[in-house]
């Protein structure tokens, strides 16, 4: 079977979720604007007119730590999908890896910067998503591996 057809299942999981992921991380943005705009906390000093002054707000820092750690992880996992799928793996479990890596961005984002949760609420999500990448990588490796 060609790896970049309509017909692998795997590939098709990995457009539709890797996408929703790319769309979740594109909206962290906006949702740190919200949190500016509602707690009229801004950085730069053109910016601070009207009801907003320069200041650090604790919701907005940490809406834009979790957007800084979709930046540092995201690209790494779809890059690491994309190198697994060429492997041409089984479909069902590449299906559910990726499935399972993308709600546990979400739910991290959700735990972190939404609706803080105590820990380890957080480090199960991240830590799950960065196995999974790990495995697609040393995986992706091993079928490829060449001195």
């Amino acid at each position: 079977m060609a790896i970049f057809t309509y017909d692998n299942v795997a590939l098709r999981v990995y457009i539709t979720w890797g996408g929703l992921l790319l769309i979740k991380m594109l909206l962290m943005s906006f949702l740190t604007i919200i949190n500016r705009i509602r707690k009229g906390a801004v950085e730069n000093p053109e910016d601070a007119t009207g009801n907003f002054e320069i200041k650090k707000d604790e919701d907005v820092e940490r809406m834009r730590r979790a957007h800084l750690n979709d930046l540092e992880n995201i690209p790494a996992f779809l890059l690491a999908a994309l190198m697994y799928i060429i492997t041409d793996p089984n479909p069902i479990v590449a299906s559910w890896l990726i499935r399972v890596a993308v709600l546990s961005r979400i739910f991290y984002t959700v735990v972190y910067a939404i609706y803080p949760i105590r820990q380890p609420a957080r480090a199960i999500c991240f830590f799950t998503m960065l196995g999974i990448t790990f495995f697609m990588i040393i995986w992706s490796m091993t079928v490829f591996f060449h001195y």
